[in-house]
C-alpha cells in the first residue's frame, strides 16, 4: 500500500474516533465496562491524541 493511500486511511479512521469522543462529550454518553464507569476525562484524551493523529495523518496524505 503506498504511503499516501496509508495516511488517508489513518486520518479517516483517526477521524471518526476523535468525532466519536467529541460525541460523548457533548451528549454525555455514559460507558459501563464490567461494572466501571468511564469517566469523561478519558473522552477528552481521546479526542486530543485521535484528533492530533488524524491531523498529521491528512497533513502527511498531503505532501
Amino acid at each position: 500500500m503506498a504511503e499516501k493511500a496509508f495516511s488517508t486511511i489513518a486520518a479517516a479512521i483517526f477521524g471518526v474516533v476523535a468525532v466519536l469522543h467529541l460525541v460523548r462529550i457533548l451528549i454525555g454518553w455514559s460507558i459501563v465496562i464490567d461494572g466501571w464507569t468511564v469517566p469523561m476525562w478519558v473522552s477528552w484524551v481521546g479526542l486530543i491524541i485521535a484528533g492530533g493523529l488524524s491531523y498529521y495523518g491528512a497533513k502527511l496524505a498531503m505532501r
